[in-house]
């Protein structure tokens, strides 16, 4: 079985992109707006924070009350020095994402959440980048998608329809079970332990792009008993998946920004 390891994919594009940030007339800045500071949310602003560093982009996080991002976006958005913005997700007024999310500059929503973006969702890209890696193959597969978020689940069905892929999207109501008949499982719902060993078919490609905290441990999608098995054909690997492709994803679009 194959293990689908982001982190080395990664290390090679944070190469690439080191050379390329070493190349540009100014210093590339990322923004980063968040109304939270919860475990899971910390840990990825962290982990963008330090990848700055390591690429030489300024990372400014902005941790403030929720009424008070648009006023923080319509003022980057001004600002020829800020090249990317991103919220984190989720905020706390949850009912004010898309609002929020549309209100960023279409050349600066570098996390392609909003209508208009002009880049493409950082971790759909991520996935797409993991599969392609491992040279997994999309075309004749049935692919299922668990999960609609902003984040993942809506951009890649929408990504994968538009090449002409065999994908079926799963969300809160969906008969899992019917998930064994199919060879690409991509499931990014947040809910620790929703799929179980007994919905998945021999040779299935799985990867677990939901995130959650439970008792302040980050957890997945996956139950435990998944990863017992030896009769999958790849797996994403319980830390180091898509998380490190997504945070290389979106500073290709920081880079390509500016």
């Amino acid at each position: 079985m194959k293990i689908l390891n982001g982190s080395e994919l990664a290390g090679f594009i944070k190469e690439r992109q080191k050379n390329q940030v070493r190349t540009l007339s100014k210093k590339p800045k990322l923004l980063i707006l968040r109304d939270s500071d919860n475990p899971v949310i910390t840990k990825y602003v962290n982990l963008k924070k330090q990848y700055g560093e390591d690429i030489g982009v300024e990372v400014i996080d902005t941790y403030i009350n929720t009424d008070l991002i648009k006023d923080k976006i319509i003022h980057a958005n001004k600002d020829s020095e800020i090249h990317g913005i991103i919220i984190q997700l989720p905020i706390l007024k949850k009912e004010l994402t898309d609002e929020l999310a549309n209100l960023i500059a279409p050349e600066k929503d570098v996390d392609g959440l909003g209508e208009n973006a002009k880049f493409d969702s950082a971790t759909a890209t991520a996935i797409l980048w993991l599969l392609a890696g491992y040279d997994i193959k999309l075309a004749g597969k049935k692919i299922a998608i668990i999960g609609r978020g902003k984040l993942v689940g809506a951009p890649l069905y929408k990504m994968f329809k538009a090449s002409n892929y065999h994908v079926d999207l799963f969300h809160k109501g969906s008969d899992l079970t019917k998930l064994n008949q199919y060879d690409i499982i991509i499931t990014a719902t947040g809910v620790p332990g929703l799929i179980s060993s007994s919905m998945l078919k021999p040779g299935a490609v799985i990867i677990d792009a939901g995130t959650a905290s439970e008792k302040g441990v980050l957890k997945g999608d996956l139950k435990e008993e998944v990863r017992e098995r030896n009769d999958l054909t790849a797996l994403t690997p319980k830390t180091g998946g898509v998380g490190p492709l997504t945070v290389t994803a979106l500073f290709d679009h920081v880079i390509q920004a500016i």
